[in-house]
Order: structure tokens, then C-alpha cells, then sequence
């Protein structure tokens, strides 16, 4: 949780024209006070390329094209969206060394499971500048059919989670088996 109490953080970065960046929660109101400067959503710009973006005039942002993949314009300069993930993901490191008492060992990050190879790539480079040591990269789904085995205790048995979010349709299968008494 951060000092407020919440345990989740808002994907949204702010990069005012005064300098710095606010992150999450505090981000949010620069959303709606200076929209060009604030960046929601990066994930869905992340390892693509300009012609890759439908309907880019409805952004309240400018994009560019930049070698590999967009950025976004802002009052600080472009900004890729690796850089605004990474600042996103530093934050949530922080908080989780806060709450552990450490630093963290490694993460494993999840991505949409429509992520193609270049967009699972930028998420891994996100996650390293963040001072992650990511470990695997693995789809939301597939995250979410694991802790329900998982937090279940789940022996011998086959679960099926479906993802409707976000315009997909994504389902995620996973078998747990017991072998000599140890769930696999």
C-alpha cells in the first residue's frame, strides 16, 4: 500500500513543464488540468509503431514516430512509452521494498496476452530500468489461472480463467498435478 493506504497505482504518469513527474493517484488530476503533458495507458503504445495507433487524433497527447517504437510529446521532451512504464514500475518496486523490508529478489510482470514479441521485449526493458530483475513475463490470464491454483491449494485439477476486459476475449488453461505429494 502506499502512505494513503491504497494498493493500487493508477498507470499514469504526469511530466509538467516546471519539471519532475508525479506518478499514480497524484498524476490523475494533471489528466484532466493539462492532458497534453500526462500519460495514461502506455501499454497500449508500448512496442509499437506510429501507423500501428488507431485513431491517434482522439489522444490528448502527441505522438512521434521514434526508431522502434512512438513517443509521446511532452513539456520535458519525448517520452517513450518503456520510460513512462519503467517510472510506473519503479514506484511499485519502491512500495514493495517498503512494505518487504528489502529489496526484491525478481518480478514476474504480466502483460496482455495479445502482447507480441516486441511489446513483451519493451515490457521486460520497462521493468529492468525500473530496477527490476524480471524474471519472466508471463499473460494476465495466465497470471490469474495461477494464483487461483495457487491461493486454492489446487491438486489434480484443471482451471480455466477467461479475461473480458479491454476488448478481448482472452482464456488461460492450466493444469495442476501432484507428484510424489508436491503441487506442480
Amino acid at each position: 500500500p502506499d502512505a494513503q493506504g491504497r494498493v493500487l497505482l493508477p498507470s499514469v504518469v504526469h511530466y509538467p513543464a516546471q519539471g519532475g513527474r508525479r506518478i499514480g493517484w497524484a498524476a490523475q488530476e494533471g489528466a484532466v488540468l493539462d492532458a497534453a503533458n500526462t500519460v495514461a495507458s502506455a501499454k497500449r503504445l508500448m512496442g509499437r509503431g506510429l501507423a500501428d495507433i488507431d485513431h491517434q487524433d482522439k489522444l490528448p497527447y502527441a505522438l512521434r514516430q521514434q526508431p522502434g517504437m512512438v513517443a509521446v510529446a511532452t513539456a520535458q521532451g519525448d517520452k517513450s512509452p518503456v520510460e513512462v512504464s519503467a517510472e510506473i514500475l519503479a514506484t511499485l518496486r519502491q512500495r514493495a521494498e517498503d512494505t518487504l523490508g528489502g529489496a526484491l529478489d525478481g518480478a514476474v510482470i504480466t502483460v496482455p496476452a495479445y502482447f507480441n514479441d516486441d511489446q513483451r521485449k519493451a515490457t521486460k526493458d520497462a521493468g529492468r530500468i525500473a530496477g527490476l530483475n524480471v524474471q519472466r513475463i508471463i499473460n494476465e490470464p495466465t497470471a490469474a489461472a495461477l494464483a487461483y491454483g495457487m491461493d486454492r491449494g489446487a491438486r489434480d485439477a484443471k482451471i480455466a480463467v477467461y479475461d473480458l476486459g479491454g476488448g478481448t476475449f482472452d482464456i488461460s488453461i492450466i493444469e495442476t498435478v501432484d507428484l510424489d505429494g508436491e503441487q506442480q
